[in-house]
Parts: structure tokens; C-alpha cells; sequence
């Protein structure tokens, strides 16, 4: 069976997090969410795997090439939509396929269930369904698929995960999937829903955190660096080599930090953090439910709680992220929200800064110490 993973887009409502690298790219647990998704095509011995890829797809190849895996790369010009990415790459496909988006996170399980099916979608229960499309289904097999709807008939929600034989191809007439569906469905074909068994997408770039605490339930203990006889560990714990862990430094896993990262003395580490390559964490400063990027500098007596931080973000001294419930406008819609905040990359801020409940974008400068809520453009200037 061969596999279509889909990369080339950009994940517009990740912004600011996506300017610099495509959705399948961010960082999850350590480990871009794309490898996730070949991983567990990988376990169910689906090594025949093409990947799409588009925006910013060097960065994919780059990737793609160091892991040790069998995938072929095909080029989407221009990011029109799921269908035409799957047109790209119609003339390497043979048999029947899995389709799926690389910006997802999928378990092995799930595959397993939909993987024998011939021309079946993987369905999944969420509690936000007008941000996906939303299926409604009737003695096993998928009736119709409402995009985003306002009011949502069911908490039912396509993964963007099918399994297809490839008279799919006859059915594409736009440059979507779900139109492909539903010329199929008309048609007379029978599309079967499969509920999938663990899927995770993260729509907003908050969602990171959820879907960082996930996979970081997976990590196994591993110790690469030079961690201080006087450093507490409790739980699963990772770090990288070249890393360097200062006296008296509390870390609670799960937790994962990468290479040749510089933490403490004196910091504390809270769960369900995810710490990127060459960070530096000054003394006193506490990090508890995070995604931090590689190159993020963290200066002393901080605490970040809730927070998202793209890389190469500078942060001074006695830096606070303050968790707290508001509305967000995020492109054209108003969500109530409750997390720290979201920085892209290449933030600076001066000592004494507070982000509240904020989405802050990238090269933005901070110049006094201040409270900073709600949405600030790329590279303002905060006096």
C-alpha cells in the first residue's frame, strides 16, 4: 500500500509561528509533527511514502532527507488546496493509498483501522467542530461533509486522513478533497467513516500545548548531557547532549530539553515542557506547560507558564507569561481563549515584560518593561 502525506501548506492560522517554517515543521515534543505521522505509517509497514510539499519545502527536504525512511518528495507549484496537492503527485501513485496531512498527529492504531478499508475516511470526536470539517454519518458510512459551519450538526470531525483507490482521481473537479467527497458520495460510492483511535490537530497556535503535552507522554528517559549532582529529576526526563544542567536545578517530567542547551542554576522546570536546541535558561527562572524553540534566550528570575516561543527570541530579565481566559481575534474569528501567550520568532524584551493572554509576531521589540495583551504585528515596535 503506498502512502500520500500532504506538507505543502502553510498553516495560516499558526501565524506568527508559520511565517518562518511550514505547519508540518513546528516543533512538537522536540520532533516536527510530520515525523509522527511517517512514524506511524512506518509501524504498520507502509513503506512506499510520497510527501507533498510546498511552502517553504526546502526546509521540508532538508528534514526528509536526514531521517532514515523511505520517502519520495513531489512538488506542489502552487498551494491551491488538499486536491490539487494530491494531483501533483498522481503519477507515482499505483495502488490503492492513505491520504493524509503531515500537519497532524496520528498514532499507529489509527492507521490500522483504516488502512484495509477501500475508500474510507478516518472521523474523530471535538469538542470545537466548526473548525474542521464537519461529517455526518449514517449507518457507518460518511452522508455529507459541512465545512466550518457555524453551527455544527454533530461533534464529528474529519482527520483529513482517507483511504482511496485511485478512480479517486476521477472525481477531483476542484482543489479539495471534501468536493471530491461529495462528487463520490452523489455518485453512489459509499464512503465508510472509521473513528479514529488518537488524532490530534492543532488549528491555533495555542493548540501547540495540548498537542506538545501529548506527545510528550511518549518520551522515554534519556540523559545525553551533564546534568549536576545536586539536580532533582522526577518523571521522564530527556536531555540532549552537549546540554549542561546547573546545581540545584528541579526538573519534573515529562519534560524534554534539547542540545547543547545551557539551564540554571536554581531553575525549576515544570511538566509538559518541551525545551529546544541551544536554549539558555538563567538562574531562578521557572517554566512550567511549554514549547520553547531552539536559540530562545530566557533570562533570570522569569516564569513562563502556558507559552509558545518561536526561535531565537531574547527575553530579559524577570519575564513573566501570566495565563489568563480572554477574547482573541485571530484572522476572522473571535475565540475565547485561556493561555499565556505565543511569541514568533526573534522577539526581544526588555526586563520586567509581562505577556498576558497575548499573540506577539515575529522580530517584535519590546523596549520597556510593560503588560502586552491581545495581537501584535510582526516587527512593531513596543515603546
Amino acid at each position: 500500500m503506498q502512502a500520500v502525506i500532504l506538507a505543502a501548506g502553510e498553516g495560516s492560522r499558526l501565524r506568527p509561528l508559520t511565517r518562518s517554517k511550514p505547519k508540518a515543521m513546528l516543533p512538537v515534543a522536540n520532533r516536527p509533527i510530520i515525523e509522527y505521522v511517517i512514524n506511524a505509517l512506518l509501524e504498520n509497514g507502509i513503506r512506499d511514502i510520497i510527501v507533498v510539499v510546498g511552502y517553504r519545502k526546502e526546509d521540508v527536504i532538508r528534514h526528509l532527507n536526514r531521517l532514515d525512511a523511505p520517502v519520495q518528495v513531489v512538488v506542489q507549484e502552487r498551494q491551491l488546496g488538499t486536491a490539487d496537492a494530491l494531483l501533483a503527485a498522481e503519477s507515482e501513485i499505483t495502488e490503492d493509498f492513505l491520504l493524509l496531512p503531515g500537519d497532524n498527529y496520528i498514532n499507529a492504531e489509527s492507521i490500522a483501522r483504516i488502512k484495509k478499508e477501500k475508500n474510507a475516511m478516518l472521523v474523530a470526536e471535538h469538542p470545537n467542530p466548526s473548525n474542521f470539517g464537519v461529517v455526518v454519518i449514517r449507518n457507518g458510512f460518511v452522508r455529507e461533509i459541512i465545512e466550518k459551519p457555524e453551527e455544527a450538526p454533530t461533534f464529528t470531525v474529519a482527520t483529513g486522513i482517507y483511504s482511496f483507490t485511485p478512480d479517486v482521481f476521477s472525481y477531483i473537479q476542484t482543489n479539495e478533497i471534501p468536493d471530491a467527497l461529495a462528487a463520490m458520495i452523489e455518485s453512489g460510492r459509499r464512503i465508510r467513516a472509521i473513528p479514529a483511535d488518537d488524532w490530534q490537530d492543532a488549528v491555533y497556535p495555542w493548540d501547540l500545548l495540548k498537542l506538545n503535552s501529548r506527545m510528550l507522554r511518549g518520551i522515554s528517559p534519556e540523559i545525553g548531557g551533564t546534568v549536576d549532582a545536586s539536580v532533582t529529576r522526577r518523571g521522564a526526563v530527556r536531555i540532549g547532549s552537549g546540554t549542561t544542567i546547573g546545581p540545584n536545578t528541579v526538573i519534573y517530567g515529562p519534560v524534554t530539553i534539547g542540545s547543547n542547551c545551557n539551564i540554571g542554576p536554581n531553575c525549576v522546570i515544570m511538566p509538559d515542557t518541551s525545551i529546544g536546541d541551544r536554549v539558555v535558561l538563567e538562574p531562578f527562572t521557572y517554566v512550567a506547560d511549554s514549547l520553547i524553540m531552539n536559540d530562545t534566550t530566557i533570562d533570570s528570575h522569569s516564569r513562563i507558564v502556558s507559552a509558545v516561543f518561536g526561535q531565537g527570541c531574547i527575553l530579559a530579565d524577570h519575564t513573566t507569561t501570566y495565563p489568563s481566559e480572554s477574547f482573541i481575534e485571530v484572522g476572522d474569528r473571535i475565540q475565547k481563549e485561556k493561555f499565556g501567550a505565543v511569541l514568533g520568532d526573534g522577539v526581544r524584551a526588555a526586563p520586567f515584560t509581562t505577556f498576558k493572554n497575548c499573540i506577539v509576531g515575529n522580530g517584535v521589540r519590546i523596549e520597556r518593561g510593560k503588560t502586552v495583551i491581545g495581537v501584535i504585528e510582526d516587527c512593531t515596535r513596543v515603546m
